[in-house]
């Protein structure tokens, strides 16, 4: 397996030249997948709200939401470095809000760092996070939580008033101990001029080919999203409509009865099946001449001979006892 990737790690790539990949994922498989795909960096971004559990806008995922997600994702996780996102209003009021959040997604979620929106008086909780261990990487152009703020889903720095405004939070936040930036919908000059000023990489969603590296929402890059997709984003595959047509498909099998078929039954042990048949045709070893109806509640099971007796074929299964 290849070396784990640390904040060390994509400072030096910054230093290289060699572009920095990352992708959002929310949870175990996903997760496991980015990571074995070679991904640098696997972001559990706030925008699980949209993709993921079906929220208007990032602004209504809470801190415990994370947490879940960032734990399920860091069981996924081998080689990659794993960042989360601090939700809407955790690190707005107080620095001592932002660093119990902080310190719930590194010691409970298994975050190696977080993200936050914004400059500012967002930077002193950047200086107090890194002072107390915890790397962080910020975000500036487009920020998702301020987006009624901002007006809408819109470009941000194409003036020079703004242009300036952003480059010199961007210096700002390095300055304050962030270790990566990511720069959202931001015009391509500006953000390879920011990149060109700071000596930490910038991460790219929507800001060109010129950032040391680029980010994408895992759902726009596999085809998951519906509706309206980014300009930015790239869809790379077209799984919403496999998975879609895979369902079609079993839902018309099972109705035809063209699923489950012998191949996917188990079987009594030979010599069993005609005996047992029998027992059941005449009542025999029932005093009361029927049968007892298989248990169906929460938390029953029906006999089943114990695991040895158990289809051969099934040892290989990847889900344990099924």
């Amino acid at each position: 397996m290849a070396s784990r990737v640390t904040v060390r790690t994509v400072l030096e790539y910054k230093e290289q030249g060699r572009p920095v990949v990352m992708v959002t994922a929310y949870d175990y498989p996903f997760a496991r997948l980015a990571d074995a795909a070679g991904v640098d960096m696997i972001l559990v971004g706030d925008s699980l709200g949209n993709v993921v559990l079906g929220y208007p806008a990032t602004v209504f995922v809470t801190l415990d939401e994370m947490v879940h997600h960032t734990r399920a994702a860091r069981r996924g996780v081998e080689r990659a470095l794993l960042v989360a996102d601090m939700p809407f209003l955790t690190f707005h009021l107080s620095v001592d809000d932002a660093l119990r959040a902080a310190g719930r997604l590194v010691q409970e979620g298994g975050a190696e760092a977080v993200k936050l929106e914004g400059a500012g008086r967002v930077l002193e909780v950047v200086r107090r996070l890194t002072d107390a261990g915890i790397p962080v990487v910020g975000h500036l152009g487009l920020l998702p939580q301020r987006v009624h703020a901002l007006g809408g889903y819109r470009v941000q720095g194409r003036d020079e008033a703004e242009a300036r405004r952003l480059l010199d939070d961007a210096v700002a936040l390095e300055q304050a101990g962030a270790f990566a930036l990511v720069l959202e919908m931001v015009p391509r000059e500006l953000a390879a001029a920011i990149s060109r000023r700071l000596r930490i990489p910038t991460i790219g969603i929507g800001a060109g080919p010129d950032c040391d590296g680029q980010v994408l929402v895992l759902h726009d890059l596999l085809g998951l999203t519906q509706g309206r997709v980014p300009r930015f984003a790239r869809r790379y595959a077209e799984l919403g409509q496999i998975a879609l047509e895979a369902l079609q498909r079993y839902a018309a099998d099972v109705r035809a009865r063209a699923f489950p078929t012998d191949e996917h039954s188990y079987h009594m042990a030979a010599g069993e099946a005609g005996s047992r048949a029998g027992d059941a045709a005449t009542g025999a070893g029932d005093p009361g001449g029927s049968r007892s109806p298989a248990p169906s509640g929460p938390g029953e099971e029906a006999p089943r001979g114990g695991r040895q007796a158990r289809d051969a074929s099934y040892g290989d299964a990847p889900y344990g006892d099924r």
